[in-house]
Order: structure tokens, then C-alpha cells, then sequence
């Protein structure tokens, strides 16, 4: 019997022939992508650049003319048209940016909607540049408004790469086709999962651990609409689950925490589930205490 050979070791192999067999696999499997992909720090930074240029932290950005401004704006349509290189055509890279560009002044103006509603709402909010600089939940919806302006111009890929610079750094998973109306609120924002076809009305308010998700999914489901409806000034409390397409929540509903919803409900309606907690001495109770998490 040979000698064992420990995990991962080669023996008696020439590691110059695997290297020249997976280097083989390795570039026969790139014909599964249509182009090169941006980098994450590529896409990053672009993020980071357009937030910058609509929320400046610095004294020498507030300071900024309206020169100054402008050319950064044209230095963001050149960043922007050479990231969409990956993804499209490099003729049409321009023109995506310059389209991109034009839909700017409509998310600025949400997201500022954004952030004063979330001012209003949350008594621990003392400022609206804390809520800008501080608050995860307007950190995700700026991200998203970012994408999904992206998603409407049917730029593949990049929209999605975007949502996922907000998931890494809030946890809050939104999807670029996902319909978000004005004055949105997430309060906290851990765990909230916003699925594509989700439309979302004027001034509504979630907070962490939400899902609004499919009943379904089926590859054959792609392209109908899977994802609830939450109309107009609606508030869905910590963990909630709505689930289904043809779900709406009717307008000024509130959603209790921990609520499973798959099915309608009216406006003006209050859902929630009824749980019994109990208070006991702990002299009284028979079972062990000594819980280990």
C-alpha cells in the first residue's frame, strides 16, 4: 500500500500539466459571458461618485461653483460611459450616459423626499444630513433609485451590480426592477428583501426584516408580476412577509410585525397576529433555563 496523500496534495503529478489543462477549461468556460465584467471597485466607485456629487460631505465640495459642479457632472457621464462599455455596445455607451444623466434631477429630487420623510418619522433622527450620512435605509432606497433608473434605460447587468453595493454594505436587498414611489422610508433596514416586480406607493414606511417576495419560484414565472402591491401611506412592522403577485395592501394599512401575508387586503386595514406571551416566576416554571445559543 502507497503512502496517504493529505487533501489538496499532488503526487507524483506534473503540476505544469494541471495548470495547462485548467488553464484550457478555465478560458473555454468564457464563452458563457457575453463581455467582460466591471469590476465591484469599478462600480463602487461610480456609486460613491454620484452620491458624492448629490450629498457633499467635504468643505472644499460644499464650497463647489456651479463651474465646478458642471464638470463633474461631465466627468460622470465619462466614468459612466466607460463602465457601460462592459455591458453594451461601446457605441452605445454615450448615449446610455448621456440618457442616464438626463434622469438625475428626478432622483436628486426623490431622494430628497427620501430623506425628509425619514427625518419626520424617526424621533432618534436629529438632522437631515444624519439621515444622508448615517442612515443605512436612505443609503439602500439612493442606491436603488440609482439602479433602477438604470433597469428603466434596460441596461443589463450594471443595475443589478449596483443593488448589490447597497446589500453589502446595509443588508437590504432590493431589486433594480422593483416600482418605489416618493417620501419611502426603511427604518433600520437589516434583513428587508424587496422583490423585482414590487410596486411600492407614496410615503410608505418599513422596517427591518421585511420581505415583500414571491409565492413562487419557478423559472416559468419570469417576467409576470410576483411581488406584492403596497399602496399609498401604508407601515409594514419588523419581520412581515407579504408574499404574491396579485397581493395588494390597500392604502393606509398598517402591517403588524411578524404578519404572513399571501392574500389582499382592504384599505385602511389593520393585520396583525395574535400571540399569547406569559409571565411566570422563575421559582415556578419546570423547565431548564440554562439556554446555550
Amino acid at each position: 500500500m502507497g503512502p496517504s496523500t493529505a487533501p489538496g496534495e499532488v503526487a507524483g503529478a506534473d503540476l505544469h500539466d494541471l495548470d495547462h489543462s485548467f488553464a484550457e477549461t478555465l478560458i473555454s468556460g468564457r464563452g458563457a459571458l457575453a463581455a467582460a465584467l466591471p469590476s465591484r471597485r469599478e462600480v463602487e466607485c461610480l456609486v460613491d461618485e454620484i452620491f458624492g456629487l448629490f450629498f457633499p460631505r467635504s468643505a472644499s465640495d460644499l464650497a463647489a461653483g456651479e463651474d465646478e459642479v458642471q464638470a463633474r457632472l461631465t466627468l460622470l457621464r465619462a466614468d459612466l460611459a466607460r463602465v457601460l462599455c462592459a455591458v453594451v455596445p461601446s457605441e452605445r455607451s454615450e448615449a446610455l450616459s448621456g440618457r442616464f444623466s438626463s434622469m438625475l434631477p428626478e432622483i436628486y429630487g426623490l431622494l430628497r423626499a427620501d430623506a425628509e420623510a425619514m427625518l419626520s418619522g424617526d424621533p432618534a433622527a436629529e438632522s437631515l444630513e444624519e439621515v444622508i450620512a448615517a442612515y443605512p435605509g436612505f443609503l439602500a432606497i439612493a442606491v436603488h433609485r440609482l439602479a433602477h433608473g438604470l433597469h428603466r434605460l434596460e441596461v443589463p447587468l450594471l443595475p443589478r451590480l449596483f443593488a448589490e453595493v447597497a446589500h453589502a454594505r446595509t443588508g437590504i436587498d432590493i431589486h433594480p426592477g422593483a416600482v418605489i414611489g416618493r417620501s419611502f422610508c426603511i427604518d433600520h433596514g437589516s434583513g428587508v428583501v424587496i422583490g423585482e416586480t414590487a410596486v411600492i406607493g407614496n410615503d410608505v414606511k418599513i422596517y427591518q426584516g421585511v420581505t415583500l417576495g414571491a409565492l413562487s419560484v419557478a423559472k416559468s414565472e419570469a417576467g409576470k408580476k410576483r411581488h406584492p402591491t403596497i399602496e399609498d401611506r401604508v407601515v409594514i412592522y419588523a419581520n412581515a412577509t407579504v408574499l404574491g403577485g396579485d397581493t395588494t395592501v390597500g392604502h393606509d394599512s398598517v402591517v403588524g410585525g411578524n404578519v404572513w401575508l399571501t392574500t389582499s387586503v382592504p384599505p385602511s386595514s389593520y393585520v396583525y397576529q395574535t400571540s399569547k406571551v406569559r409571565v411566570r416566576r422563575v421559582s415556578d416554571t419546570l423547565e431548564p433555563l440554562d439556554y446555550a445559543i
